[in-house]
């Protein structure tokens, strides 16, 4: 397996977008400790929201319809694993599929991405 870019900052980023997908209710200290590694890595939230979309998503996505899904955190071993096998063997035909199905999730998440984007454009300033 080849390791993406900023794999180290990127693995972080990774773990905390995890959190999106469990099955709970995120608390505000959530909210700062995720944005809180969004803005100490090399990426912009543009390129975050992407890393979301074509990265954690199509490996946790399930999790959000599962009736008893996750909720206390993913393994961080098995979901770098799981993340960088979906990277190695998607295809473009499971990218379209994810540019798809993405927009019908976006609503489930729209409450939690309006948070983080309010907490890292304060932050920021």
């Amino acid at each position: 397996m080849n390791e993406p870019e900023f794999f180290e900052e990127r693995k972080l980023v990774w773990l905390a977008l995890s959190d999106l997908y469990l099955d709970t209710e995120l608390q505000e200290w959530q909210f700062q400790y995720i944005t809180g590694i969004f803005l100490k890595s090399p990426f912009n939230l543009e390129m975050i929201k992407k890393i979301d979309q074509y990265e954690v998503f199509p490996v946790l996505f399930s999790n959000l319809l599962n009736p008893a899904g996750e909720w206390a955190g993913f393994e961080e071993k098995r979901l770098v694993k799981n993340i960088m096998t979906w990277m190695e063997f998607r295809s473009k035909l499971d990218i379209l599929a994810i540019k798809c199905i993405y927009p019908i999730y976006e609503s489930v998440n729209r409450d939690y991405w309006k948070r983080l984007e309010e907490i890292y454009n304060q932050t920021r300033l």
